[in-house]
């Protein structure tokens, strides 16, 4: 008796469908887009500056630390990272001009309403200097940043509501700059230390 053939499927197309699957899922997929902080570095010094030691009064900076452990000091006080807005907010607008607070400059600001106190903004001095451990987690390092920038942002809102009327996303351009002048993001971030190794 003969043996019988089974029928075969034939196969050779099949290189030709994996490709194109393989184009359709590289052309419909989306890749997730990294994103990191915003923060603008200042511009390269000339090479043939001279160094100047700039001197800083000490109640003009406030020192927010965040340990290995994931806990905050800011100034002298351990908080809570949802108290650490507050606390900015106080220490950068000084509301009773406390001595202990960062000094303001009343200044004239180009593109300020003259309606505006002609023109003129009382600026603060005040700097926040970021120092965390290497052993800090990022997640409490991200919170930290949100909460620092939250606070800057917060009084940019207060400053054009009370100076343009509006949220400081409605305005222009140009009203955002008087507004970033009038209210600078002030933050210097240390080098991480190790402060297990000693």
């Amino acid at each position: 008796m003969a043996k019988k053939k089974t029928p075969a499927i034939n196969s050779s197309s099949t290189a030709d469908i994996a490709f194109l699957l393989l184009c359709y899922f590289l052309m419909t997929t989306t890749m997730g887009s990294q994103t990191g902080l915003q923060r603008r570095l200042p511009p390269m010094p000339d090479p043939n500056q001279k160094v100047q030691d700039q001197k800083v009064n000490r109640r003009n900076i406030i020192v927010v630390k965040i340990n290995s452990a994931d806990r905050l000091l800011a100034g002298s006080k351990p908080m809570d990272v949802s108290e650490l807005k507050d606390e900015i907010k106080i220490f950068l607008t000084n509301p009773a001009n406390d001595p202990n607070l960062p000094e303001r400059e009343d200044k004239v600001v180009e593109g300020l309403p003259t309606s505006y106190r002609g023109g003129h903004y009382a600026i603060s001095k005040g700097v926040i200097s970021l120092q965390n451990d290497r052993g800090t987690s990022y997640a409490a390092y991200i919170a930290v940043q949100n909460e620092l920038v939250k606070a800057i942002n917060e009084l940019r809102d207060d400053a054009s509501m009370t100076i343009y009327g509006k949220k400081f996303l409605n305005l222009s351009e140009d009203e955002q700059d008087v507004i970033k002048e009038c209210i600078p993001q002030n933050i210097s971030e240390a080098e991480p230390k190790d402060v297990a190794k000693k």
